[in-house]
């Protein structure tokens, strides 16, 4: 028996009777258009996809015959204390988690006809479009906010980008390069409509996912493509070697730059679910919908490729991994004490897949307590805007509070202006220093001249609004405000 399958055996024995309290899910977009041409979309059957997957969730959490429904949830009316949902302000993503929130609450017409229906003071009733269609509140958050770095880490990150590139010169890259020569030329043909795909260099591994993904949605939705000419057994070789150089190029243990995206996401699965503990589950289902890569970077951090070879692999359309909080015991409140709470992993690989448990950090075991695994995702995270903004050197506009300390500290007795200016403070800064000082003196001046002149009074403080540029993940305006 191998050793996954060995794990496996012993998670399927050591069911007992639980009480699930909170639930966090990551979900990958359904089928897509090819990301080849850029702004790519989410096509009718993606959002199917990704609709099918919420179902499958709430029959397995929501649903009142099911085991593991989570205590106290609202079964089919949405209540938003209960539910967060967050993702990048991307159509394709931002599509992804409506069409999996749909799953998860459908229209209430469909469940519950008194639910759907609001009575109006003329005693009409009111019900939404839709049959009832639900409103689930989904944050969209721009790539230029702090909050995106939680579902997509390595955006805007340049050390991120740096390091993922050099994938591309290891010996590694350069011998798959080589073997894989003669197949890539084979789909010469097959791409020749493909307008940047002229010349022959572009068939090689550099290009292994393109090329993949290219041939795979063509098959999927073009009827008179040639890639429907493309055996299987050739899609599965793309699909393999596309596989590994994604892998290869978002996780290398000897190189953590290229998985700062999995160890935000580490950050931000860990805040939600640490608002489940801080509400006593008030907070019982959040929902991040983000891209592959993410889930790889996150595999290798998080162990599961010692576990198996399958995990470098690409996880299929609408694939999610999830968190289950909950306690070993049948209880019927949230526990007094965390030692009682306990976490356990699930991957589920596209919308045909089991909610399959897996030991995560090599631990071994199938669920962990909840200080264990606060303790092992805190140790794999970057939980700090300032600590992701220096890591990454980003130049996104709210890291520049994080910067300062580069400008004002030790240039070795050389000016840190290239024409023989100051060190520290830049000549602008200085410039507006002293105007500053001016408008301050001359203000002075007015308010003593005039001071008698003025009736007493009560005064009026202007408050400053308290900014978030200095948050972590664990304050308030992070995720777990969703």
């Amino acid at each position: 028996m191998t050793k996954l399958a060995l794990v496996l055996s012993t998670l399927l024995t050591s069911a007992v009777a639980e009480t699930i309290h909170g639930v966090v899910v990551f979900s990958r977009h359904g089928d897509r258009t090819t990301k080849h041409y850029k702004n790519q979309q989410l096509t009718s059957l993606g959002a199917e996809q990704n609709f099918l997957q919420g179902s499958q969730f709430r029959s397995r959490y929501l649903d009142a015959d099911s085991s593991l429904q989570i205590l106290g949830v609202s079964e089919d009316k949405y209540v938003s204390a209960q539910v967060a949902a967050s993702a990048p302000d991307q159509a394709i993503l931002l599509n992804t988690a409506t069409a999996f929130l749909q799953g998860l609450y459908p229209p209430l017409e469909g469940l519950d006809p008194d639910l759907a229906a609001n009575q109006l003071n003329n005693g009409s009733d009111s019900v939404s479009p839709l049959n009832g269609y639900q409103y689930v509140v989904l944050h969209g958050q721009s790539a230029d906010a702090p909050d995106a770095i939680w579902i997509k880490g390595d955006d805007s990150c340049p050390s991120a980008i740096t390091a993922q590139n050099s994938f591309m010169k290891s010996d590694e890259f350069a011998q798959r390069s080589e073997e894989t020569k003669s197949f890539y030329e084979k789909f010469q043909d097959t791409l020749k409509d493909v307008y940047d795909y002229s010349t022959p260099a572009n068939f090689s591994y550099k290009n292994a996912y393109d090329i993949f993904d290219l041939v795979n949605v063509a098959r999927i939705h073009n009827a008179s493509s040639p890639s429907l000419d493309v055996s299987d057994e050739d899609l599965f070789q793309l699909r393999t070697l596309a596989d590994s150089a994604e892998f290869g190029t978002n996780f290398n243990a000897s190189q953590p730059d290229r998985d700062i995206h999995a160890r935000t996401l580490n950050a931000g699965l860990l805040a939600q679910l640490q608002q489940i503990v801080t509400t006593k589950a008030k907070l019982k289902f959040s929902l991040f919908a983000g891209s592959y890569d993410t889930m790889l970077a996150f595999f290798g951090v998080n162990g599961l490729t010692e576990l198996s070879d399958d995990f470098k692999g690409l996880p299929d359309y609408a694939s999610t991994l999830s968190f289950e909080l909950f306690t070993e015991n049948d209880v019927t409140g949230f526990p007094d004490s965390t030692d009682d709470l306990r976490v356990r992993f699930f991957l589920k690989n596209g919308t045909t897949g089991a909610f399959t448990s897996y030991p995560l950090f090599g631990t071994g075991e199938d669920s962990l307590s909840w200080s264990d695994f606060e303790s092992s995702m805190t140790e794999r995270s970057l939980s700090e805007v300032g600590e992701w903004c220096t890591t990454c050197n980003s130049e996104l506009p709210f890291c520049a509070a994080y910067v300062d300390s580069k400008a004002s500290g030790s240039n070795d007795g050389k000016d840190s202006d290239d024409k023989g200016g100051m060190s520290g403070l830049t000549k602008a800064g200085i410039a507006m220093l002293v105007i500053g000082c001016v408008f301050l003196v001359a203000g002075l001046a007015l308010f003593l001249m005039s001071r008698k002149k003025r009736a007493q009074g009560p005064v009026a403080v202007a408050g400053a609004p308290i900014t978030s540029d200095q948050k972590s993940i664990n304050s308030a305006s992070t995720p777990s405000q969703v």
